[in-house]
C-alpha cells in the first residue's frame, strides 16, 4: 500500500508519529512524499493507494476516489501558511500579472475567487515554481504578487521583502465567516477496502499523537526551515486536522462558488 504526503511542515502533526516509529504503518505499507500538486496527480493515476489531496481535486476526481472521514487540513481564521505577496495594495493589481505557485490548485481556485468576488479586479495570472528553493530565482521573474503556500509561505513572510501580504484563511474567514478546507484524505475506489480501513485508522492514531506532541514538532519544523519555533509554534497549533459537518459544509460552499461539481461521498 502506497500512502501519500506532502513534504511540508503541515502534516507533520499527522505523521510525525509514524516518522518516530510510535505508529506503525500496516505491514507492506510506504509513504511517498511529493508537493500537493504532484500526489493529487499521483492518486489520480492509480500510483498512491491513500493519499492527502487538495480539496479541490478530490472535488474534480470524486467519482474515482473515496473520501476518508475525519481527516483534513484547515483554518478558521488566519492559515499562515497561503499567502499572496504583492508589491502594492491588492486592490491595485488588475492587469498587473500575479504568479500561481505550480504546486497549488485550491489555493490558486481560492485566490482567483477572492479576486472576482471579492476584491473586483483582474490579475493576468501565469504559473511558477514557488517552492523553498525557488524563492531566490522567483524574485528575478517580473510580476507584482505571488501566491505561495507551505514551508516557502513561512519563509518568504520572515524575510518581509513584500510590503503587503495576504493570508487566503484570513480572507476567505472575513468573507463567508467559515472555516477553509484546504486538504482532504481519499483513497482508489480499487483499492483494497480492508487496507484503505488499516491506512486511515494508522493516519488518524497518528494524529492523536500529533496533537499532543506540537512543541516537539515545532521544534523540529524550525530546524527543517529555518522559521523560529515561535512561528512555527503559532503556525501548527492555528491548523485544524479534523472534517467536521461544518467543515463539509463550507467546503461545499467553496465548490459551489467556484462551480466546481459536488460528490462528496465518504469511504
Amino acid at each position: 500500500m502506497r500512502i501519500g504526503r506532502i513534504g511540508y511542515i503541515n502534516c507533520a502533526p499527522v505523521y510525525g508519529a509514524i516518522d518516530r516509529g510510535v505508529v506503525a504503518l500496516p505491514p507492506g505499507a510506504e509513504l511517498i512524499t511529493g508537493t500537493p500538486a504532484e500526489l493529487n496527480d499521483l492518486l489520480v493515476a492509480g500510483e498512491l493507494d491513500v493519499s492527502v489531496i487538495s480539496a479541490i481535486e478530490y472535488a474534480r476526481h470524486a467519482k474515482e476516489l473515496l473520501l476518508l472521514p475525519e481527516l483534513a487540513i484547515s483554518c478558521d481564521g488566519p492559515v499562515r501558511s497561503v499567502a499572496l505577496f504583492s508589491k502594492r495594495p491588492v486592490g491595485m493589481l488588475d492587469g498587473w500579472t500575479v504568479l500561481l505557485s505550480a504546486s497549488s490548485r485550491t489555493s490558486a481556485a481560492l485566490l482567483e475567487l477572492l479576486c472576482r468576488d471579492v476584491w473586483k479586479i483582474q490579475p493576468k495570472f501565469a504559473e511558477a515554481r514557488a517552492e523553498a528553493q525557488d524563492l531566490e530565482s522567483l524574485a528575478t521573474l517580473p510580476h507584482e504578487a505571488v501566491l505561495v503556500i507551505g514551508d516557502a509561505a513561512l519563509a518568504l513572510a520572515a524575510r518581509g521583502t513584500y510590503p503587503y501580504r495576504y493570508d487566503l484563511g484570513e480572507e476567505w474567514k472575513r468573507w463567508t465567516q467559515q472555516p477553509f478546507v484546504f486538504a482532504v484524505w481519499a483513497a482508489t475506489r480499487v483499492a483494497s477496502p480492508a487496507a484503505v480501513r488499516r491506512g486511515h485508522e494508522t493516519l488518524l492514531a497518528s494524529r492523536s499523537w500529533g496533537l499532543t506532541h506540537l512543541a516537539e514538532l515545532a521544534d523540529e519544523a524550525s530546524h527543517t526551515t529555518g522559521v523560529s519555533v515561535p512561528a512555527c509554534r503559532e503556525y501548527l497549533g492555528g491548523l485544524d486536522y479534523a472534517f467536521t459537518d461544518r467543515h463539509r459544509s463550507a467546503l461545499s460552499d467553496f465548490l459551489r462558488r467556484t462551480g466546481t461539481p459536488q460528490f462528496l461521498q465518504v469511504a
